[in-house]
């Protein structure tokens, strides 16, 4: 009878084995072909693969994924449902999945309520909040978005999207300390897109904005429209000061390159000696400004000023003869970002 049992338990692994080994290949076919762009023939091994399992997260994760591709978002919604009932390490996908296909049919408040579900649940990570501030945006809720967008940056610093948006927002409002924090963030991370040179137009407007020539071309007005009770108003009022810098004799025949570096320089380190006092708990002063602000007491403000506006053609042959120098301030950046870590 022994003998017998344990045959019986041989063969369960084997088959066990085996159907586990035919699920994993349809899993990787499907794969390959979704990564293909094979979007059709990807769903039919995942169907497969859910014969064999019928509730693995995997499969309901990459049919949704395939789904989501050939625009067939409700379902998308379907199988992300199944792994929302009882799944458990796809579930953040899962919310993304289904958040996102609701906006692209047009219900863009009821993907709202997925998102906020989703954080509700499993906490925030900043491509729920992320998407959840788009919905915001969408149905204009500005305020609210901007709430989510600066939460996605405190979680992950490196999301260029939040801060392109931090940026677009900021400046439609008028509110150009902020505008100028996340544009000058942006292109660090991205500074050669399309989105770039939106931003790259965005930064240098907000630098020269209050500041006029008079018609002999030398002098300044200044128009100073400032808030004193704004957290940044020191600060707006320094800008127009080193923009208006421009037209001293001590800056005759500098380059507006040249300024652009000294000024983005002067800037970061004024900011810095306001944050001195840490008083301030926003994240423009917790985060924006000490990165900043490092940047510009090291050795590298130039390499910085460089790469953010390569974009533009001296700036691009800059680069291309100081390979070793962009090289050096990366291993800075990330020496300091694993300090940071510590």
């Amino acid at each position: 009878m022994k003998k017998i049992v344990i045959t019986l338990l041989l063969i369960n692994v084997v088959l066990f084995t085996e159907a586990q080994e035919t699920f994993n290949k349809f899993i990787e076919v499907g794969i390959a072909n979704h990564d293909e762009g094979k979007y059709e023939e990807a769903i039919k091994y995942y169907k497969k693969a859910l014969e064999i399992k019928p509730k693995s997260e995997l499969a309901n994760y990459e049919i949704s994924l395939s789904y989501f591709r050939l625009k067939e978002y409700k379902k998308v919604i379907e199988y992300s449902d199944k792994i929302l009932k009882e799944g458990e390490k796809h579930k953040l996908a899962a919310y993304i999945n289904k958040g996102s296909a609701l906006d692209m049919l047009g219900k863009t408040k009821k993907s709202i309520k997925v998102f906020k579900k989703a954080i509700e649940e499993l906490g925030h990570h900043y491509l729920l909040d992320f998407n959840l501030a788009i919905d915001y945006l969408k149905v204009q809720k500005v305020e609210e978005a901007e709430v989510y967008l600066k939460k996605a940056v405190e979680i992950n610093p490196t999301h260029s999207s939040s801060h392109f948006y931090l940026a677009k927002i900021n400046n439609n409002k008028g509110n150009r300390i902020p505008t100028l924090l996340a544009s000058y963030f942006f292109l660090l991370l991205e500074p050669n897109t399309i989105r770039s040179e939106e931003i790259l137009t965005i930064l240098k407007s907000n630098l020269q904005s209050g500041v006029k020539k008079k018609d002999n071309g030398k002098d300044v007005i200044m128009n100073l429209n400032l808030n004193v009770d704004s957290e940044f108003s020191a600060a707006d009022m320094m800008v127009s000061m080193l923009e208006a810098s421009k037209t001293l004799e001590k800056n005759e025949g500098k380059t507006e390159a040249e300024m652009f570096v000294e000024n983005t320089e002067s800037l970061f380190k004024i900011l810095g000696e306001l944050n001195e006092d840490n008083k301030r708990k926003t994240i423009w002063w917790t985060l924006y400004v000490p990165m900043l602000n490092k940047i510009a007491k090291s050795e590298y403000i130039e390499t910085y000023c460089k790469y953010i506006t390569q974009l533009e053609i001296k700036s691009q042959v800059w680069l291309e003869e100081n390979e070793g120098k962009v090289s050096a301030f990366f291993k800075w950046l990330e020496e300091e970002n694993q300090e940071e870590k510590k």
